[in-house]
């Protein structure tokens, strides 16, 4: 998830205000942050913000090893051979074996 609305915040202007500031609706710049933007449209936002396109993206997470499962919440760790949570009725666990 991109940091777009949190800086927004920061700095104390609206997605309306970014929006205005780029040249663009508030719907395009709305589906450029929630979908997958282009590098292109990353640079144009991080332009309108005064920061750069690192700011705009998340913070990495302290544990890059893991992922958390989307059906337990548990953790799938990826250092060496995969561990998994113990998925107690859910229909695909063999999957993550």
């Amino acid at each position: 998830m991109l940091r777009v609305q949190e800086i927004c915040k920061q700095q104390g202007i609206t997605m309306q205000d970014l929006a205005k500031r780029m040249g663009v609706t508030y719907q395009a710049l709305y589906a450029a942050v929630s979908g997958n933007p282009t590098i292109g449209k990353l640079g144009e936002i991080a332009r309108a913000l005064d920061v750069s396109v690192k700011d705009l993206l998340d913070e990495p997470k302290e544990d890059t090893n893991s992922i958390t499962c989307p059906h337990c919440g548990g953790k799938i760790h990826f250092d060496g051979e995969p561990c998994t949570p113990d998925h107690e009725n859910i229909r695909g666990k063999e999957y993550y074996k």
